[in-house]
């Protein structure tokens, strides 16, 4: 006989109404503003200090993920849009390709003032 309180345990740890883990994040599409894919969840970048998720890195390009360039989104320009089953950016593809991004062999994330020059191209107040 299973204990319904340990199964519970395991899901609540996945994904709540309002939490989910990361893990469940990294692969969701990524819709434009024309509710078309433009890219899946890479990662997420979060704040060593607050804890806070700063940006979603998007991959698109390439094949089957190989030659993909990755693209960091501020985390606060996604919404999640339960009819797509993904997340939804007020952004067209078109922007998205002259957006700031990186390829795999790149770590951009220590150069100074990288991250503060993503959140001015999308026009958002930096967290």
């Amino acid at each position: 006989m299973s204990d319904p309180t340990i199964a519970g345990q395991a899901t609540a740890l996945e994904e709540t109404q309002q939490l989910i883990s990361s893990d469940k994040v990294e692969g969701t599409s990524v819709y434009g503003r024309d509710r078309q894919k433009i890219g899946s969840v890479y990662t997420l970048m979060i704040d060593k200090v607050s804890g806070q998720v700063s940006y979603a890195v998007v991959s698109f390009g390439g094949f089957f993920g190989i030659g993909s360039d990755y693209y960091p989104l501020p985390w606060s320009s996604l919404e999640y849009d339960t009819e797509l089953g993904g997340y939804f950016v007020s952004i067209t593809r078109e922007q998205l390709e002259g957006a700031p991004r990186y390829r795999a062999d790149e770590s951009p994330w220590s150069q100074p003032g990288y991250g503060r020059g993503v959140y001015e191209y999308y026009g958002m107040p930096i967290v």
